[in-house]
């Protein structure tokens, strides 16, 4: 961030509390995550009237209303492109995009994959409770194949999506992923998504209390989360286990589970984490993990910085207004091919 976005004085949680109501479902993973937000905000060091939060459609679409920020609730799937040009055109706003899996991976997918692809300096919040929330419970692109919804009373016979995969595909070069019960996990990581430069997506694994009741509890449940999950951090070994004695390693291209003392396994060959390896081989890896063979990656799985879209772009709009002929409209109007008609 520039100079002048830092705070003059100190920001507190209760300077982004709003006096309205929030009207999210009692027991809905949103409050935490509202209330997470609200607290890591200050700690980024921007002055509340720099930053601003775009939304789509959906239950999670609400944010803007629930936080005292600038905000904008936009249209179903088009945050993105909505929070593209905010950010163009004031590159020293802090831009957050709060969306849900059906409005930014089926609607607004075009989007989603374009605005990673570009780069551009924007944090995007996607709350994963793979289902239709707002709506009343139709099936989203992350709903579990096979699960019965009101759309699939058979069962869904589509694919669902890894928001990972994805973000990975579409060269996304910032990619973590956090659980709405963690709230110390949560902080750290959307601290981190909003120093990374360049597109931020952080997927959250949320409660949907009424529509998708307990639809993470293989991975957040309490008496499994230490055997179900494992936490990355920057320049760690990959340990996870209710006694951190479990860890990956990488054998014939494949990630694998080991024990340390068994079978011969040390620490030596436990992988380290490095989020900012250009190549994304093994993030990829690591975002599509899952059970019951492998334990379901959190944290921070990529933070490469490279160029970021808007700085380039202002360098290029810069370059051309001191290389052009042209100084306003009307020579521009005039200029290459034209004719007279008599």
């Amino acid at each position: 961030m520039s100079e002048e976005n830092l705070n003059i004085c100190e920001l507190t949680k209760q300077d982004f509390k709003v006096t309205n109501p929030v009207k999210w479902c009692a027991g809905c993973g949103g409050h935490s995550v509202l209330s997470t937000v609200q607290n890591a905000l200050p700690e980024t060091l921007v002055k509340k009237e720099n930053i601003v939060f775009v939304s789509g459609i959906g239950c999670s679409s609400r944010f803007p209303y629930y936080i005292n920020t600038y905000g904008v609730h936009g249209m179903h799937g088009r945050a993105a492109p909505i929070a593209s040009g905010i950010k163009v055109a004031n590159p020293n706003l802090s831009v957050w995009v709060v969306t849900g899996d059906g409005d930014m991976l089926a609607i607004g997918g075009n989007h989603f994959i374009h605005i990673l692809r570009r780069n551009i300096n924007v944090n995007i919040l996607l709350f994963n409770n793979k289902i239709y929330g707002l709506t009343k419970g139709q099936y989203s692109p992350t709903t579990p194949l096979g699960s019965v919804t009101k759309t699939s009373p058979e069962g869904t016979i589509e694919n669902p999506f890894k928001p990972g995969e994805l973000a990975m595909g579409a060269q996304g070069t910032f990619f973590a992923r956090v659980v709405d019960t963690e709230p110390k996990m949560m902080r750290e990581v959307f601290k981190k998504a909003a120093e990374h430069k360049g597109t931020s997506t952080v997927e959250i694994l949320q409660n949907c209390i009424i529509f998708a009741n307990e639809v993470h509890k293989e991975i957040t449940g309490k008496e499994v989360r230490k055997e179900h999950q494992i936490y990355l951090k920057h320049g760690e070994p990959m340990l996870y286990g209710e006694n951190n004695d479990k860890g990956l390693i990488l054998v014939k291209g494949r990630l694998k589970s080991v024990t340390v003392g068994m079978d011969g396994y040390t620490m030596d060959d436990i992988l380290v984490h490095d989020v900012m390896d250009p190549d994304d081989t093994v993030h990829y890896m690591l975002a599509r993990m899952s059970l019951p063979e492998l334990p379901v990656a959190m944290g921070v799985i990529r933070a490469w910085e490279t160029g970021v879209f808007e700085s380039m772009l202002t360098d290029q709009v810069e370059h051309a207004k001191k290389n052009t002929k042209i100084t306003n409209v009307n020579e521009l109007l005039r200029s290459g091919n034209t004719f007279q008609v008599d």
